[in-house]
């Protein structure tokens, strides 16, 4: 458990330690609290963030930003939640697979994939931890389970993956939707361009489900198809930058 005086004395003595979460953690898009942008499963690592202080030396607001070890990102934390963290005993050291061991994997992520979709869920925008997920987090969450870590958005595991022209696609690699600008939209390839993916009600549907890449599909995969990247297969985990 880490009390608040714990954690100013550690970063006032340039102490960024490496926390590890007791609990399933929510995290918000700012210190009010009131946008999920991710979750923090039990067991993940992260770091607190130098800390605002009012004057008499407290902290400022309801609570502390943080970094998640395993994929560098951000967010606010309840200070409530603070003694749901226990001071890391080894700091975090992912993976250093092979491109043919991350292969060998893929069926774990195809089947966390159907067995999440097994269960009753809804679309949950920044959920990772299950039943409900948004679909970048399913995707983190899927490749997770095998050992393999993403990136936390869709945009930013298109840029992580090679990118592969459709005849080279294989189950197991991503397929990313959106605007020209950036993928805004992520599913995992299962075979026959067949793709699993939690979306939302704005395309039909409200959680997770299978759709196909192609312009002859039902209206669901019509609406995707139109909105078609590319694909990109993960031959890497993620290794985050060295604080």
């Amino acid at each position: 458990m880490i009390s608040i005086p714990q954690l100013q004395s550690s970063l006032q003595a340039g102490q960024f330690l490496e926390y590890q979460c007791q609990a399933n953690l929510n995290l918000y898009d700012s210190s009010l609290l009131q946008g999920l942008v991710t979750q923090a499963v039990a067991g993940r690592q992260l770091r607190v963030l130098p800390l605002p202080v009012e004057n008499e030396g407290k902290l400022q607001g309801m609570a502390v930003q943080v970094r998640l070890c395993e994929d560098d990102y951000p967010g606010w934390l309840a200070l409530e939640d603070l003694d749901l963290l226990e001071v890391a005993e080894i700091a975090y050291q992912p993976l250093a697979l092979t491109a043919a061991e991350i292969c060998d994997r893929i069926p774990q992520v195809i089947a966390f994939a159907h067995a999440a979709m097994n269960q009753p869920n809804h679309y949950l925008w920044g959920g990772t931890v299950g039943p409900n997920y948004d679909c970048s987090g399913l995707m983190q969450t899927a490749f997770a389970a095998a050992g393999i870590w993403l990136p936390r958005d869709s945009y930013q595991q298109e840029a992580f993956t090679q990118p592969l022209s459709l005849d080279a696609l294989q189950p197991g690699d991503l397929v990313f939707f959106g605007p020209p600008e950036r993928a805004n939209h992520v599913g995992l390839h299962l075979g026959d361009r067949y793709y699993i993916h939690s979306s939302g009600r704005d395309r039909g549907r409200n959680g997770i489900g299978i759709d196909v890449l192609s312009e002859e599909g039902d209206e669901i995969s019509r609406a995707y198809y139109k909105l078609f990247r590319g694909v990109g297969r993960v031959t890497q985990c993620y290794q985050p930058r060295i604080p």
